[in-house]
């Protein structure tokens, strides 16, 4: 779809109105609004990130295969930003992975092994974004769960459920958890001992015993401190034999109680004006819960009936009356019921309404209660709709009635949010509603085999068709191939490159079950969809702050290289002007050369820099160069952001990816080689710590403790920091720690004190240093006797201490000058593009013979590089099926130049 003809029509459009309203003397003409709104997108326009992935779910030792779509405008490919950052974050906000990739014509393509111990079994945060993205909220980045298995040496299957009330101020929490052996058999009368740390001093604890069945029933009674939805329930689960098995358990749909919301159409309620009133329930594990109910007065007499149609949403209409008051009494679908207030009621106002029930045209409806019809009868208000930031329609009217009804044709607008937005002459919106544009604009894309039934290790080829409406197209595509039968999805919640684009980038919150809305387009999809525009409440474009002038600031600026900056300064501070800097990255066998400008600044652009390269920076080459020294600029990382989407989290993972975890286990056991062990004598070595520091002399015992194993596998040390520090809050604006209790009390004067090796230092310092290098990280809630806290007025204390080198190890020449390099050298390992595995896809002669090792893939193929013919808009692959039958299936998304995105399924079976 090209959005400049978009454009072009509305120059038009603008063009039109300008002449026609010529004559008012308004506060704020429509022409103003329309070209403040169009600034605003030129100086800020959206980037999108969407990331194709092979699978829905992985099991540790899968890779996860990939291409990221980066789109600007209405889906142009992204010529705006060239670095790609691709994160993951488990399940309780622990930094894991980070990978940084190289966009290509507004796409970009990896893979992420998911290795051991790096990946554990668990519900994962991957999140991907340009740094120009990060100018915006990062729930706009594009985000998505991903639930990772592990059946491999898996001691305990466990099955768990949790209830939760509040009653009286006191909290009960009651979890249900079974345990099994690998072959189902209930660990019957085993001892389990469980935790809970809930930023207390004393975390609640206890122990219980299985049943006969394998079940332990744990009831946990919050003390003052109540239990957040932060915190995790660990068990110890004695197997007997000396052996133990550890589980971790979210709490969040324990704690949190059912909801639900009302949202009027337009925004308002307003007395004596007929409305349609939309509500989502939503149950403690954040989905949609079915619900019932009736709208009573102030009287007791019924205004309205209302039932969940789709995910615990629906609407209903009714008419509310001056002075009366409006209650909704719900019913759950557990039996369970509740009664909350509607929303207030306006004595005077103005609503829109739109119907968007014909397939060809926008039905607007504007009501004006008779209060305000009295105040404002003819009066000028203005109408606008924007996709994607492009204003692509405005109208104006004047108020001669209360009631203004128009039609608008949908040719006006490409599929995708729509937000229709009503206006006073001050510029001031009065009621807004979004609706979701579904036109046949999509790109047409078709996958079709030479059959529908093949045997084992054969020859599949296969055939792409794209088209523009009816053209032959040429598009750039991603597909992959997966045994359905050993990966089962509900195809409703799938995450595409459709429910991505036009959906989730748009609107902030957790969409459920997305792909519903696309999979089947009729009648009962649209009117659910339209539900969801009703109550997904959160938009990222808000008028009032652009006509307020009210703009983000621009913090992270488009990269369109990888870049490394500094400044050469000689041994005063003093900046060197038109000094000599070379640059060498010796793993490419790469070197070029710069010159600092008049402030002694240096930047070295259009790098390709590895993942783990080492780079060195060396001023030898400039007058009375042993006085000079290197200082490189950091970068900023992001931080850590919640996971929007974990209604998504698996909670009995063992159970829910079984088909999967078999097959894993089935392939380990044909790989599987018994690995040499020996025995020898473990001789005590007394770890670094606290104690070796007399200023840390007072110290009482540490409260928590990271020991450096826990550490080893981090990227970023002062990141990974963050997230691990039990009682203690990071303030990312403040650079600081506190003491979570005090910092929920908004208690902010007195901060942690961080010491490196005995020594005061602050955020900034342990930002440079790197996780292999730590021995250990001890927290103190307070000081003791020390009088660390006193002194310098911080309460509690954080002590990093790093490994030590062991006494009587040789040092060689070149070692040394490495630990004391000149300062006219500078060598630093950037985090540098990461280079994609090319996926393997085995080529089979005949069937599988006795000694042939079995094919148990569950990506069968992967391909990130088709492009469709221009002319016939064809192309074509091939693969060969794996041991296993069953169902395969087949996805092929992508765009073309125009930024038309389509997506195609295609089923045959394996027998």
């Amino acid at each position: 779809m090209n959005f400049k003809k978009y454009i072009l029509a509305l120059s038009v459009l603008i063009t039109f109105l300008h002449l026609s309203a010529s004559a008012q003397r308004d506060t704020m003409s429509l022409k103003t609004i329309i070209t403040l709104t169009n600034k605003f997108t030129h100086e800020h326009p959206y980037e999108k990130v969407y990331m194709h992935l092979d699978k829905p779910y992985y099991t540790v030792g899968d890779t996860i295969w990939f291409k990221a779509y980066v789109t600007i405008g209405i889906h142009q490919p992204s010529d705006l930003s060239k670095i790609l950052y691709v994160d993951i974050v488990s399940a309780r906000d622990t930094f894991v992975q980070a990978v940084k990739l190289q966009i290509v014509n507004g796409t970009a393509t990896g893979s992420i092994p998911l290795t051991q111990p790096l990946y554990k079994q668990g519900n994962y945060h991957l999140s991907a974004y340009t740094n120009w993205m990060r100018n915006f909220d990062p729930a706009y980045f594009f985000n998505k769960t991903i639930t990772i298995g592990n059946p491999v040496d898996n001691q305990v299957i466990t099955s768990t459920s949790f209830s939760g009330s509040n009653k009286n101020k006191q909290q009960k929490i009651t979890a249900r958890i079974q345990f099994k052996d690998p072959t189902g058999t209930p660990y019957a009368n085993k001892k389990v001992s469980w935790t809970i740390n809930n930023d207390d001093d004393k975390p609640l604890k206890g122990k219980e015993t299985t049943d006969a069945s394998g079940f332990a029933t744990i009831n946990i009674a919050a003390g003052k401190i109540p239990v957040l939805a932060s915190n995790s329930l660990f068990t110890t689960i004695d197997l007997g034999n000396r052996k133990q098995a550890n589980n971790i358990f979210p709490l969040r749909s324990a704690v949190a109680e059912a909801d639900i919301q009302f949202f009027p159409e337009g925004g308002s309620l307003l007395t004596g004006v007929r409305s349609k009133v939309a509500f989502k329930a939503v149950s403690p594990n954040g989905l949609g819960a079915d619900v019932k109910g009736t709208i009573t007065d102030n009287t007791g007499a019924v205004a309205a009936e209302f039932k969940s149609q789709h995910l615990g949403m629906g609407n209903f209409v009714f008419t509310p009356e001056e002075g009366k008051t409006y209650k909704a009494n719900i019913t759950f679908a557990n039996g369970s019921q509740t009664v909350t207030d509607l929303p207030s009621i306006q004595a005077s106002g103005i609503n829109l309404a739109v119907y968007n029930t014909n397939a060809d045209t926008l039905s607007l409806k504007i009501t004006a209660n008779s209060a305000y019809f009295q105040q404002n009868q003819n009066k000028v208000v203005y109408i606008m709709a924007q996709s994607n930031g492009f204003v692509l329609y405005a109208a104006q009217t004047v108020l001669r009635s209360p009631v203004f009804s128009a039609t608008i044709a949908k040719s006006k607008f490409p599929t995708g949010v729509l937000q229709v937005t009503l206006f006073d002459v001050s510029g001031t919106p009065l009621s807004e509603r979004v609706v979701f544009i579904q036109r046949n604009d999509m790109l047409d894309l078709g996958l079709t085999s030479a059959a529908k039934t093949y045997g084992t290790r054969q020859q599949v080829k296969m055939q792409v068709n794209a088209k523009n409406k009816t053209v032959p197209t040429e598009a750039g595509l991603s597909v992959s191939v997966i045994d359905e039968t050993k990966v089962p999805f509900n195809e409703d919640a799938e995450t595409t490159i459709l429910t991505s684009l036009l959906l989730s980038s748009d609107l902030k919150g957790y969409i459920e079950k997305p792909n519903y809305y696309f999979k089947k387009i009729d009648a009962t999809t649209a009117a659910d969809l339209d539900v969801l525009m009703l109550t997904q409440g959160y938009r990222r474009f808000l008028y009032s702050n652009i006509l307020n002038n009210k703009i983000p600031g621009i913090n992270f600026l488009p990269e369109q290289s990888m870049e490394i900056t500094g400044t050469l300064r000689n041994a005063t501070g003093m900046p060197i002007a038109k000094g000599n800097i070379r640059l060498q990255i010796p793993d490419r066998y790469y070197s070029t050369q710069t010159t600092t400008n008049m402030s002694g600044e240096f930047k070295f652009s259009k790098l390709i820099i590895p993942d783990s390269s080492k780079v060195i920076l060396n001023a030898r080459n400039n007058v009375n160069a042993n006085n000079l020294m290197i200082m490189v600029n950091g970068t900023s990382l992001q931080g850590i952001s919640p996971n929007f989407n974990y209604p998504d989290e698996v909670m009995n993972i063992d159970s829910t990816l079984a088909p999967s975890m078999k097959n894993t286990q089935r392939r380990y056991n044909n790989s599987h080689t018994l690995k040499e062990v020996q025995i020898v004598e473990k001789v005590y070595v007394k770890k670094p710590g606290y104690q070796d520091f007399s200023a840390l002399t007072g110290l009482n015992f540490p409260d928590h403790s990271i020991t450096g194993d826990r550490l080893k596998d981090c990227p970023n040390f002062a990141m990974c920091l963050q997230t691990m520090l039990m009682g203690i809050t990071f303030d990312a604006s403040l650079n600081n720690y506190y003491i979570t209790r005090d910092y929920n009390q908004g208690q902010k004067s007195s901060p942690v004190a961080i010491f490196f090796n005995g020594m005061q230092v602050d955020y900034s310092y342990i930002a440079g240093l790197t996780s292999p290098d730590i021995e250990s990280v001890e927290v103190f809630l307070n000081d003791g006797v020390s009088g660390i806290n006193r002194r310098d007025n911080t309460k509690g204390v954080i002590e990093i201490t790093t490994k030590v080198i062991p006494k009587g190890t040789k040092v060689t020449q070149d070692q040394l000058a490495q630990l004391f390099p000149p300062k006219y050298i500078a060598t630093l390992m950037p985090k540098g593009f990461n280079v994609s595995r090319e996926f393997y896809s085995p080529k089979y002669a005949g069937p599988a013979t006795a000694i042939s090792r079995p094919d148990l893939r569950t990506t069968i193929y992967w391909n990130t590089h088709l492009i469709t013919d221009k002319t016939t808009g064809t192309t074509a692959f091939d693969f060969f099926t794996a041991d296993d039958k069953g169902t395969y299936k087949a996805v092929v998304e992508g765009m073309d130049a125009d930024g038309n995105i389509g997506r195609s399924v295609y089923r045959f079976t394996v027998k």
